[in-house]
Protein backbone atom coordinates (compact mmCIF):
# COMPACT_ATOMS: atom_id res chain seq x y z
CA UNK A 1 0.00 0.00 0.00
CA UNK A 2 2.99 2.28 0.12
CA UNK A 3 2.82 2.74 3.88
CA UNK A 4 6.45 1.99 4.51
CA UNK A 5 8.60 4.38 6.43
CA UNK A 6 6.42 4.47 9.52
CA UNK A 7 3.47 6.33 7.98
CA UNK A 8 0.06 5.60 9.46
CA UNK A 9 -2.80 6.34 6.98
CA UNK A 10 -6.09 7.67 8.23
CA UNK A 11 -9.54 6.44 7.29
CA UNK A 12 -10.53 9.44 5.14
CA UNK A 13 -7.37 8.91 3.10
CA UNK A 14 -8.23 5.28 2.31
CA UNK A 15 -12.06 5.36 2.10
CA UNK A 16 -13.76 7.70 -0.33
CA UNK A 17 -17.14 8.80 0.99
CA UNK A 18 -19.87 10.86 -0.74
CA UNK A 19 -18.97 14.37 -1.79
CA UNK A 20 -20.34 17.20 0.26
CA UNK A 21 -22.88 19.43 -1.44
CA UNK A 22 -21.43 22.85 -2.00
CA UNK A 23 -23.56 25.52 -0.41
CA UNK A 24 -23.81 28.96 -1.92
CA UNK A 25 -23.01 31.83 0.38
CA UNK A 26 -26.16 33.85 0.99
CA UNK A 27 -24.32 37.16 1.10
CA UNK A 28 -22.60 36.43 -2.21
CA UNK A 29 -25.91 35.39 -3.80
CA UNK A 30 -27.64 38.57 -2.63
CA UNK A 31 -24.77 40.73 -3.86
CA UNK A 32 -24.88 39.04 -7.27
CA UNK A 33 -28.60 39.80 -7.67
CA UNK A 34 -28.72 43.33 -6.24
CA UNK A 35 -25.31 44.76 -7.14
CA UNK A 36 -24.62 43.22 -10.57
CA UNK A 37 -26.37 43.30 -13.92
CA UNK A 38 -28.35 40.13 -14.68
CA UNK A 39 -27.26 40.22 -18.35
CA UNK A 40 -23.66 41.43 -18.48
CA UNK A 41 -22.73 40.42 -14.87
CA UNK A 42 -21.10 43.84 -14.48
CA UNK A 43 -21.65 46.15 -11.53
CA UNK A 44 -24.86 48.12 -11.70
CA UNK A 45 -24.47 51.75 -12.68
CA UNK A 46 -26.91 54.41 -13.71
CA UNK A 47 -29.09 54.29 -15.74
CA UNK A 48 -30.52 51.09 -14.26
CA UNK A 49 -33.55 49.48 -15.89
CA UNK A 50 -35.82 46.56 -15.09
CA UNK A 51 -38.29 44.33 -16.94
CA UNK A 52 -41.75 42.96 -16.17
CA UNK A 53 -40.13 40.11 -14.21
CA UNK A 54 -38.32 42.49 -11.83
CA UNK A 55 -34.71 41.81 -12.86
CA UNK A 56 -32.06 44.55 -12.73
CA UNK A 57 -29.97 45.46 -15.79
CA UNK A 58 -27.61 48.11 -17.02
CA UNK A 59 -29.38 50.03 -19.77
CA UNK A 60 -26.43 49.96 -22.16
CA UNK A 61 -26.17 46.15 -21.87
CA UNK A 62 -29.86 45.72 -22.76
CA UNK A 63 -29.56 48.07 -25.74
CA UNK A 64 -26.54 46.15 -27.03
CA UNK A 65 -28.50 42.90 -26.75
CA UNK A 66 -31.52 44.33 -28.58
CA UNK A 67 -29.32 45.64 -31.39
CA UNK A 68 -27.52 42.34 -31.87
CA UNK A 69 -29.57 39.36 -30.67
CA UNK A 70 -27.60 36.92 -32.78
CA UNK A 71 -24.47 37.35 -30.67
CA UNK A 72 -23.68 34.45 -28.34
CA UNK A 73 -24.06 35.83 -24.83
CA UNK A 74 -23.65 33.82 -21.63
CA UNK A 75 -26.95 35.03 -20.07
CA UNK A 76 -29.10 35.50 -23.17
CA UNK A 77 -31.86 33.26 -21.74
CA UNK A 78 -32.37 35.80 -18.95
CA UNK A 79 -33.55 38.45 -21.43
CA UNK A 80 -35.25 36.15 -23.95
CA UNK A 81 -38.62 37.71 -23.09
CA UNK A 82 -37.49 41.21 -24.10
CA UNK A 83 -38.73 42.24 -27.56
CA UNK A 84 -37.81 45.91 -27.64
CA UNK A 85 -36.97 49.01 -25.66
CA UNK A 86 -40.63 49.35 -24.59
CA UNK A 87 -40.37 46.18 -22.49
CA UNK A 88 -37.98 47.82 -20.01
CA UNK A 89 -38.51 50.62 -17.50
CA UNK A 90 -35.86 52.97 -16.16
CA UNK A 91 -35.83 53.05 -12.36
CA UNK A 92 -36.01 56.23 -10.29
CA UNK A 93 -33.68 55.26 -7.42
CA UNK A 94 -32.74 57.13 -4.24
CA UNK A 95 -29.04 57.30 -3.38
CA UNK A 96 -27.75 56.04 -0.04
CA UNK A 97 -25.88 58.83 1.83
CA UNK A 98 -23.82 56.20 3.70
CA UNK A 99 -22.45 54.77 0.46
CA UNK A 100 -18.84 55.87 0.06
CA UNK A 101 -18.17 54.29 -3.30
CA UNK A 102 -16.16 51.36 -4.59
CA UNK A 103 -12.77 52.84 -3.68
CA UNK A 104 -13.44 53.26 0.03
CA UNK A 105 -11.27 50.27 0.99
CA UNK A 106 -8.39 50.42 -1.50
CA UNK A 107 -5.74 49.75 1.14
CA UNK A 108 -7.60 46.85 2.72
CA UNK A 109 -7.31 48.22 6.24
CA UNK A 110 -11.00 48.96 6.74
CA UNK A 111 -14.00 46.77 7.43
CA UNK A 112 -16.09 46.35 4.31
CA UNK A 113 -19.79 45.96 4.99
CA UNK A 114 -21.28 43.59 2.40
CA UNK A 115 -24.82 44.70 3.24
CA UNK A 116 -24.22 48.37 2.52
CA UNK A 117 -26.14 49.23 -0.66
CA UNK A 118 -25.98 52.07 -3.15
CA UNK A 119 -29.70 52.85 -2.91
CA UNK A 120 -32.28 53.08 -0.13
CA UNK A 121 -36.03 53.45 0.26
CA UNK A 122 -36.93 57.17 0.23
CA UNK A 123 -39.71 56.69 2.83
CA UNK A 124 -38.39 54.28 5.46
CA UNK A 125 -34.65 54.41 4.68
CA UNK A 126 -34.09 50.66 4.31
CA UNK A 127 -31.09 49.72 2.19
CA UNK A 128 -31.76 47.90 -1.09
CA UNK A 129 -29.38 45.00 -0.40
CA UNK A 130 -31.72 42.01 -0.80
CA UNK A 131 -32.64 41.55 2.86
CA UNK A 132 -35.81 43.58 2.41
CA UNK A 133 -38.51 43.29 -0.22
CA UNK A 134 -38.57 46.13 -2.75
CA UNK A 135 -41.07 47.04 -5.47
CA UNK A 136 -41.22 49.55 -8.32
CA UNK A 137 -44.11 51.35 -10.00
CA UNK A 138 -44.74 50.78 -13.71
CA UNK A 139 -46.18 54.27 -14.09
CA UNK A 140 -43.20 56.35 -12.97
CA UNK A 141 -40.40 53.83 -12.18
CA UNK A 142 -39.98 54.88 -8.52
CA UNK A 143 -38.65 52.23 -6.13
CA UNK A 144 -39.94 51.69 -2.57
CA UNK A 145 -39.69 49.03 0.08
CA UNK A 146 -42.63 46.77 0.82
CA UNK A 147 -42.68 48.05 4.41
CA UNK A 148 -43.17 51.64 3.23
CA UNK A 149 -46.08 50.63 0.98
CA UNK A 150 -47.76 48.83 3.90
CA UNK A 151 -47.23 51.62 6.43
CA UNK A 152 -48.15 54.53 4.15
CA UNK A 153 -51.23 53.43 2.21
CA UNK A 154 -51.87 55.94 -0.56
CA UNK A 155 -52.79 55.86 -4.23
CA UNK A 156 -50.17 58.48 -5.11
CA UNK A 157 -46.44 57.95 -5.49
CA UNK A 158 -44.57 58.51 -2.24
CA UNK A 159 -42.10 60.87 -3.88
CA UNK A 160 -44.63 63.70 -3.82
CA UNK A 161 -42.32 66.48 -2.69
CA UNK A 162 -39.35 65.40 -4.79
CA UNK A 163 -39.70 64.50 -8.46
CA UNK A 164 -42.91 62.47 -8.73
CA UNK A 165 -46.45 62.22 -7.38
CA UNK A 166 -48.18 60.19 -10.10
CA UNK A 167 -51.21 58.08 -9.15
CA UNK A 168 -50.89 54.29 -9.26
CA UNK A 169 -52.87 51.11 -8.62
CA UNK A 170 -51.97 47.79 -7.03
CA UNK A 171 -51.61 46.30 -10.51
CA UNK A 172 -48.73 48.69 -11.21
CA UNK A 173 -46.57 47.25 -8.40
CA UNK A 174 -43.82 44.84 -9.51
CA UNK A 175 -41.50 43.03 -7.08
CA UNK A 176 -37.77 43.43 -7.72
CA UNK A 177 -35.72 40.20 -7.65
CA UNK A 178 -38.61 38.14 -6.31
CA UNK A 179 -38.77 34.44 -5.60
CA UNK A 180 -39.45 31.77 -8.23
CA UNK A 181 -43.19 31.78 -7.43
CA UNK A 182 -43.37 35.56 -7.74
CA UNK A 183 -41.47 35.47 -11.03
CA UNK A 184 -43.91 32.88 -12.42
CA UNK A 185 -46.87 35.08 -11.44
CA UNK A 186 -45.26 38.08 -13.11
CA UNK A 187 -44.60 36.03 -16.24
CA UNK A 188 -48.28 35.04 -16.45
CA UNK A 189 -49.34 38.68 -16.04
CA UNK A 190 -46.89 39.71 -18.76
CA UNK A 191 -48.23 37.09 -21.19
CA UNK A 192 -51.83 38.14 -20.50
CA UNK A 193 -50.99 41.79 -21.15
CA UNK A 194 -49.31 40.95 -24.44
CA UNK A 195 -52.27 38.80 -25.54
CA UNK A 196 -54.69 41.68 -24.78
CA UNK A 197 -52.49 44.11 -26.70
CA UNK A 198 -52.49 41.79 -29.73
CA UNK A 199 -56.28 41.43 -29.60
CA UNK A 200 -56.84 45.19 -29.45
CA UNK A 201 -54.40 45.73 -32.30
CA UNK A 202 -56.23 43.19 -34.49
CA UNK A 203 -59.60 44.80 -33.72
CA UNK A 204 -58.25 48.23 -34.67
CA UNK A 205 -56.91 46.85 -37.96
CA UNK A 206 -60.26 45.22 -38.79
CA UNK A 207 -62.14 48.45 -38.06
CA UNK A 208 -59.74 50.41 -40.24
CA UNK A 209 -60.19 47.90 -43.09
CA UNK A 210 -63.99 48.23 -42.83
CA UNK A 211 -63.83 52.03 -42.98
CA UNK A 212 -61.57 51.85 -46.04
CA UNK A 213 -63.80 49.31 -47.83
CA UNK A 214 -67.03 51.31 -47.31
CA UNK A 215 -66.10 54.38 -49.45
CA UNK A 216 -64.65 52.11 -52.16
CA UNK A 217 -67.97 50.22 -52.40
CA UNK A 218 -69.89 53.48 -52.66
CA UNK A 219 -67.64 54.54 -55.54
CA UNK A 220 -68.12 51.24 -57.38
CA UNK A 221 -71.96 51.38 -57.10
CA UNK A 222 -73.03 54.98 -57.85
CA UNK A 223 -76.46 53.93 -59.30
CA UNK A 224 -78.53 56.11 -57.05
CA UNK A 225 -76.25 59.12 -57.09
CA UNK A 226 -77.06 62.22 -59.07
CA UNK A 227 -74.62 64.93 -60.10
CA UNK A 228 -75.77 68.48 -59.77
CA UNK A 229 -74.40 70.68 -62.58
CA UNK A 230 -76.06 73.99 -61.77
CA UNK A 231 -78.76 75.54 -59.68
CA UNK A 232 -82.12 74.05 -60.54
CA UNK A 233 -80.66 71.50 -63.07
CA UNK A 234 -79.72 67.80 -62.43
CA UNK A 235 -78.80 64.93 -64.72
CA UNK A 236 -78.87 61.17 -64.12
CA UNK A 237 -76.88 58.39 -65.67
CA UNK A 238 -79.73 57.42 -68.02
CA UNK A 239 -79.28 60.71 -69.86
CA UNK A 240 -82.66 62.15 -68.88
CA UNK A 241 -82.41 65.78 -67.83
CA UNK A 242 -84.75 67.15 -65.25
CA UNK A 243 -84.78 70.90 -65.28
CA UNK A 244 -86.25 72.89 -62.48
CA UNK A 245 -87.16 76.53 -62.93
CA UNK A 246 -85.18 78.92 -60.84
CA UNK A 247 -87.49 81.37 -59.09
CA UNK A 248 -86.85 84.89 -60.34
CA UNK A 249 -87.48 88.22 -58.71
CA UNK A 250 -91.10 89.50 -58.29
CA UNK A 251 -92.49 86.15 -59.50
CA UNK A 252 -91.43 86.53 -63.14
CA UNK A 253 -91.15 82.92 -64.24
CA UNK A 254 -90.73 83.75 -67.93
CA UNK A 255 -87.45 85.57 -67.34
CA UNK A 256 -85.97 82.76 -65.23
CA UNK A 257 -82.58 81.58 -66.41
CA UNK A 258 -81.87 77.90 -67.03
CA UNK A 259 -78.25 76.88 -67.07
CA UNK A 260 -77.26 74.43 -69.78
CA UNK A 261 -75.78 71.11 -68.70
CA UNK A 262 -72.18 70.27 -69.27
CA UNK A 263 -71.09 68.87 -72.60
CA UNK A 264 -70.87 65.17 -73.29
CA UNK A 265 -67.77 63.17 -72.68
CA UNK A 266 -66.80 63.28 -76.39
CA UNK A 267 -66.92 67.06 -76.55
CA UNK A 268 -64.95 67.29 -73.33
CA UNK A 269 -62.26 65.10 -74.83
CA UNK A 270 -62.15 67.25 -77.95
CA UNK A 271 -61.88 70.46 -75.96
CA UNK A 272 -59.22 68.96 -73.72
CA UNK A 273 -56.99 67.80 -76.63
CA UNK A 274 -53.87 69.89 -77.30
CA UNK A 275 -53.61 72.05 -80.42
CA UNK A 276 -50.64 73.76 -81.98
CA UNK A 277 -50.41 77.50 -81.42
CA UNK A 278 -49.58 78.07 -85.09
CA UNK A 279 -52.87 76.44 -86.16
CA UNK A 280 -54.97 78.77 -83.97
CA UNK A 281 -56.70 81.26 -86.27
CA UNK A 282 -57.74 83.58 -83.46
CA UNK A 283 -54.09 84.31 -82.53
CA UNK A 284 -52.14 87.05 -84.32
CA UNK A 285 -48.87 86.57 -86.22
CA UNK A 286 -46.91 88.66 -83.73
CA UNK A 287 -48.06 86.39 -80.93
CA UNK A 288 -47.22 83.27 -82.93
CA UNK A 289 -43.71 84.57 -83.72
CA UNK A 290 -42.83 84.47 -80.02
CA UNK A 291 -42.65 80.66 -80.10
CA UNK A 292 -39.98 78.41 -81.64
CA UNK A 293 -42.56 76.63 -83.76
CA UNK A 294 -42.93 79.74 -85.93
CA UNK A 295 -41.40 79.70 -89.44
CA UNK A 296 -39.16 82.69 -88.66
CA UNK A 297 -37.46 80.75 -85.85
CA UNK A 298 -36.49 77.86 -88.11
CA UNK A 299 -33.09 77.82 -89.88
CA UNK A 300 -32.72 77.78 -93.63
CA UNK A 301 -30.49 75.40 -95.56
CA UNK A 302 -27.81 78.09 -95.93
CA UNK A 303 -27.71 78.61 -92.16
CA UNK A 304 -27.35 74.93 -91.29
CA UNK A 305 -23.81 73.53 -91.18
CA UNK A 306 -22.61 70.28 -92.74
CA UNK A 307 -20.00 69.47 -90.11
CA UNK A 308 -20.16 68.08 -86.60
CA UNK A 309 -18.32 69.60 -83.67
CA UNK A 310 -16.24 67.33 -81.51
CA UNK A 311 -14.37 68.12 -78.31
CA UNK A 312 -11.26 65.89 -78.08
CA UNK A 313 -9.87 64.87 -74.72
CA UNK A 314 -6.13 64.24 -74.64
CA UNK A 315 -4.76 62.38 -71.64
Amino acid sequence: MGCDGGTIPKRHELVKGPKKVEKVDKNAALAARWKYCALSTEKLRRPIVTCDLGRLYNKDAVIEFLLDKSADRPNSEVVSHLRGIKDIKELNLTDNPAWEGERRNTKGDRYEDMHCAMFICPVVGLEMNGKHRFCFLRTCGCVFSDRALKEVKTEICHKVGQTCGDPFKEEDLVVLNGTKEEVEKLRKIMEEKRAKAKATKKSKKSKFAETVSKPSESKENPDSTETVFAEGKTSTENGEDRSQPVPGPSGSSSTSKVVKPLAASGSLAESGSKRSIQSMEEKSETYKSLFTSHSSAKRTKAQTSNWVTHTPYHF
